[in-house]
């Protein structure tokens, strides 16, 4: 730890010759190592203690200690006004404009926990509890001394208020940055502007962005003008150019367009098209409508969807919908308008190579290095094929009330015949699949049981029962700090397979009647390997279709066929 001493008459002078002045003196603290060299052309008000290698030119600094190597260069003001939290508990307005699921933010807030305090309102004695350590947590994180990390590089800035700066941070042009805490690697860019927010580990805020009351999570990125107000952000989502406001962005978040707008919902795995939009205010009884859209979903350009509305897990949506439609039990489904309906196609999206190139291209895009987001990338896991059993089940009562009917009505949607029977078909060999991958991992064990109802708690899959527990611990006062409440989920999460497993095997005895032995698990996992193999197949089709000649339109275009296919492959980098 650094020992520091006050400045000594002659390092006074020095500093004075080199430009600097300050409110007192006597309030400078430095280390045994240092040289007047290492300030310039500044001003120090308050209290200002510098650590070996800190460096501060051309700026105002007020109240702050500046860490090991760090740097300060034309800021105009670095500083420090009263005690502050510096962002920690922090009441964000997500999912719900008019507040009934605020969350405090903190600099370690994980998306479970967040999951927590926005969906279990019904649950007043454990958001108490909740609420009340993450209190205590600002109290502790609270000071009179503002703080710049070991490594940091701060230039350009303007106003930068009450900030606590982690280890290795970069901030080059920001605008105002006022009552936050950057986490260790965060980088912030030209212009960006940042009121009452967390920014965690490696987080980056670039090019104008502009965020009011928001937590951004490990490794996300708001770029290129992006305006956020009262949202949460998770785990490497990324947005740009659009606006956000009262949303809950679990992981994997993106929205790249200028012309879209991400309002009072809850996001995971999500990919916004341009124009996309949603409404929350019916000029009723103002904006208190909320829309859900499970882990996966996607709008296609120009999608509209008003709240409150609810789609099931990785159903692509394309069209106007402002029936309020609930589809939660149809995971991998298309959305569609027709003929101003919602027109409903299950288990579509299993045939389509988007979705496999999505579910494998998320791990591989994972940049985080502390992981305090508990997530899930299992293809076939308990929550999405639980959906797809009770699909089955529906689509079954829904043709046998009417056999003959032309199309069937569904939650304010509409499903055609034949997309019912197709989704019969697609829904069975999924489950097929699906049981055949989770029997394939974990093991047998009375310890971990897995069966019941599963949920995606903001990207972990997990059991209700469980997530239950973990609550009602917290009420009996058995989980003391969300420290502790994350482990809980976390170990639930290292068994993962093992729960899975447990499920599996649980329906599998469901469907048989009675408990199935050794050879017949062995049977399911291989009609599931099976099974897989043949939906694979399928998505390849896809995609060789998405690669196909008809799709080299607008190639090659001052040459013949031949040159246009040459300039096709080129292009797509195709063989």
């Amino acid at each position: 730890m650094t020992t520091h001493r006050k400045l000594t008459p002659d390092e006074i002078s020095a500093l004075e010759r080199l430009g600097n002045s300050a409110e007192n003196w006597d309030a400078v603290e430095v280390p045994e190592t240092f040289s007047p060299s290492g300030i310039l052309q500044s001003r120090l008000e308050g209290r200002v203690v510098l650590d070996p290698g800190a460096r501060i030119v051309r700026s105002r600094v007020r109240n702050y200690r500046i860490g090991e190597g760090s740097s300060v260069e034309g800021v105009t003001a670095l500083e420090c006004r009263s005690r502050s939290a510096f962002g920690n508990g922090t009441a964000v307005a997500a999912m719900n404009e008019c507040g009934g699921r605020t969350v405090p933010v903190f600099d370690r807030l994980s998306a479970q926990v967040a999951y927590v305090l926005a969906i279990y309102r019904h649950r007043p004695q454990t958001i108490a509890a909740l609420e009340a350590m993450i209190r205590t947590y600002a109290e502790e994180r609270s000071s009179e001394l503002g703080e710049v990390g070991r490594g940091c590089r701060i230039v350009g800035a303007r106003f930068i208020r009450e900030v606590r700066i982690g280890d290795d941070c970069r901030i080059d042009g920001a605008s105002m940055l006022c009552n936050g805490t950057l986490c260790d690697g965060c980088r912030v860019g030209v212009d960006v502007k940042a009121y009452d927010f967390i920014a965690a580990e490696q987080a980056r805020l670039d090019n104008g962005a502009t965020v009011e009351r928001c937590f951004v999570g490990e490794s996300c990125r708001l770029d290129k003008g992006f305006t956020a107000v009262d949202s949460l952000f998770f785990a490497n989502s990324h947005c740009e150019n659009g606006e956000a406001a009262s949303i809950f962005a679990g992981p994997y978040t993106v929205s790249h367009h200028k012309s879209s707008l991400l309002i009072a919902g809850m996001f995971s795995f999500f990919n916004a098209g341009s124009g996309s939009n949603q409404s929350n205010h019916l000029f009723k009884s103002g904006p208190v409508h909320q829309a859900v859209h499970l882990r996966g979903c996607k709008f296609a350009s120009g999608t509209y969807v008003m709240s409150p509305a609810l789609e099931g897990a990785f159903t692509m949506v394309m069209g106007h919908h402002s029936y309020h439609h609930d589809t939660a039990i149809f995971p991998y489904s298309y959305l569609i308008e027709k003929e101003d309906r919602s027109v409903l196609m299950p288990g579509a999206n299993l045939t389509s190579y988007g979705a496999v190139r999505d579910i494998e291209k998320w791990p591989a895009r994972d940049r985080r290095e502390v992981r305090r987001d508990t997530i899930n990338f299992e293809e076939y896991n308990p929550y999405v094929t639980g959906a797809m059993l009770r699909a089955v089940d529906t689509l079954h009562s829904l043709e046998e009330g009417d056999p003959d009917a032309a199309e069937y009505g569904y939650n304010k949607t509409m499903i055609r015949a034949a997309a019912l029977r197709r989704g019969l078909k697609l829904y069975n060999k999924a489950i097929v699949a699906a049981l055949g991958a989770m029997l394939g991992r974990g093991a047998s064990s009375e310890r971990y049981d897995g069966g019941g109802r599963w949920i995606d708690a903001a990207g972990q899959y997990i059991t209700l029962r469980e997530t239950e527990a973990i609550l009602d611990a917290i009420d009996r006062g058995e989980l003391p700090t969300t420290d502790a409440v994350d482990n809980r989920f976390r170990v639930f999460f290292v068994h993962y397979d093992d729960y899975a497993h447990s499920w599996a095997e649980q329906v599998c005895a469901a469907m048989l009647g009675h408990a199935p032995t050794a050879e017949e698990l062995n049977d399911v996992i291989a009609a599931g390997r099976n099974a897989h193999e043949a939906m694979r197949r399928t998505t390849d089709a896809d995609r060789e279709r998405d690669c196909s000649p008809e799709m080299a339109v607008g190639y090659g275009l001052d040459g013949d066929g031949t040159t246009r296919m040459e300039d096709y492959r080129a292009v797509r980098g195709l063989r």
